[in-house]
């Protein structure tokens, strides 16, 4: 058989890449999108409900809050102005404290709803959530543990604002420190002290809290005069002071109530005690102690009453003796006195006679 037979009945390979082995895996393609289709499908309609419903629940719920908050703002602008509101808290305080608990609200439960979605879409792909949510679970542990004051001082934060235990402005003693209130966040309060120092003070450290700028405040004044003035003009010169004082301003907008004199709070043997009190305005009753006190001083003093301390009043027409204040003379000023001549030393003996 010659080459050239041989060559015709060999057959001939086919070429790599050829329409044929195209066609095939064309065909295998077309297959496992038509098994596969209706999967993909069910999953990308469940993941579209997901975040439509995610999306939805959230604009409600924030919905929700913003008319709590504006129905919150609007109780407390019908009671301003009233005798009720004056022992309130002020329209604008309210305020701010409801918007920022409705920021915490609002911030807490889009991360809830949109931390949930999130879940639901990696399950929705089939990713297995179990090490997800234990490897969550342990840090979520360790973190408790690592921080724990700091979760102490948040939680301390959002129940202070929630509860309005105090606000920007209040003057408060919280124990570890004292002043005035000029910023409270959700871990630290800011106070500006009476020197002038600005303490930070962590919330999960108040333990308690005393605040001199809710509802009202009370003025305290002790008069002490000597046991033997008269009780009735003490009162009448002290009710005069107070009287005067109602009457002028600006204390007539801080006094809340009339000057009180509940009597006699302490009797010793050189003196007695008059216990003087006012209601005042929240922040306001060390300024009106201060003006009480001055005003009583000059009532007593026109009457005539001295307060203990003070130097006893002189009867006309007798003036002070100019030599109560000199002391006695001494023995030793004279010479010739038996005490000289006592300390006189003896003189020597003369040795020459």
């Amino acid at each position: 058989m010659s080459l050239s037979a041989l060559l015709a009945a060999a057959p001939s390979p086919e070429p790599v890449g050829s329409l044929g082995e195209a066609a095939e895996q064309a065909g295998n393609a077309a297959g496992w999108v038509e098994e596969n289709w209706s999967t993909w499908l069910s999953t990308g309609l469940r993941i579209l409900l997901i975040v439509a419903v995610a999306i939805t629940l959230r604009y409600l719920i924030r919905r929700a809050l913003t008319n709590l908050i504006d129905r919150m703002n609007r109780s407390a602008q019908a009671v301003e102005g009233t005798a009720l509101g004056g022992l309130l808290v002020n329209a604008e305080r309210r305020r701010q404290r409801s918007e920022a608990i409705g920021s915490v609200l609002r911030s807490v439960a889009s991360f809830l709803i949109m931390g949930t979605a999130a879940l639901m879409i990696l399950g929705a792909f089939k990713i297995n959530l179990a090490p997800l949510l234990a490897s969550a679970g342990v840090a979520g542990v360790a973190l408790g543990f690592g921080a724990r004051n700091l979760v102490t001082d948040f939680l301390s934060g959002v129940f202070m604002i929630l509860e309005d235990q105090y606000g920007v402005g209040d003057s408060i003693d919280a124990g570890v420190a004292s002043g005035e209130v000029i910023e409270v966040g959700l871990r630290v309060t800011k106070l500006r002290g009476e020197n002038g120092a600005i303490w930070y003070v962590r919330n999960g450290e108040v333990k308690r809290i005393g605040n001199l700028s809710q509802g009202w405040s009370t003025a305290g004044v002790d008069v002490t005069v000597r046991p033997t003035e008269d009780l009735e003009q003490v009162r009448k010169a002290i009710t005069a002071a107070a009287e005067s004082m109602t009457k002028q301003e600006p204390w007539s907008e801080q006094l809340w109530g009339p000057v009180e004199v509940l009597g006699l709070d302490e009797v010793l043997l050189d003196s007695m005690t008059v216990r003087v009190t006012a209601k005042t305005m929240p922040g306001k009753s060390v300024g009106v102690e201060r003006e009480l006190r001055w005003r009583i001083k000059q009532a007593l003093d026109d009457a005539g009453i001295r307060m203990v301390g003070t130097l006893p009043l002189q009867p006309d027409g007798e003036g002070a003796d100019p030599t109560a204040g000199m002391a006695a003379p001494s023995a030793y000023a004279s010479a010739v006195s038996p005490q000289s001549l006592a300390a006189t030393p003896i003189p020597p003996a003369n040795l020459n006679k």
